[in-house]
């Protein structure tokens, strides 16, 4: 499975875009985490829910960076503390 991330200042608490920093993560199908089809989906979609934003902060930098964390729908947001940025985290469809 495919996630895309940007990475984004702010400005009054809104994304801002003055610069922004883009990619894509890969992780594997839910199955991986320990879901088969009959139980077990929030447990398997929480860890790899975990894997993804472990994956995005590895390749931004922000390893071992705390960050709030909001679920915005389909999207996941990062706010780093003591940073006036913004991580924005989807699913890519096929």
């Amino acid at each position: 499975m495919q996630f895309s991330y940007e990475y984004t200042d702010m400005f009054n608490g809104e994304a801002n875009y003055s610069w922004v920093k883009r990619g894509t993560v890969s992780v594997p199908e839910l199955t991986h985490y320990g879901y088969d089809g009959s139980n077990g989906y929030a447990r398997a979609d929480k860890a790899q829910s975990r894997q993804v934003v472990r994956l995005v902060k590895a390749a931004l930098g922000l390893t071992g960076v705390a960050c709030k964390r909001e679920e915005q729908g389909d999207t996941i947001a990062l706010y780093p503390y003591g940073a006036n940025c913004v991580v924005f985290i989807n699913y890519l469809e096929e």
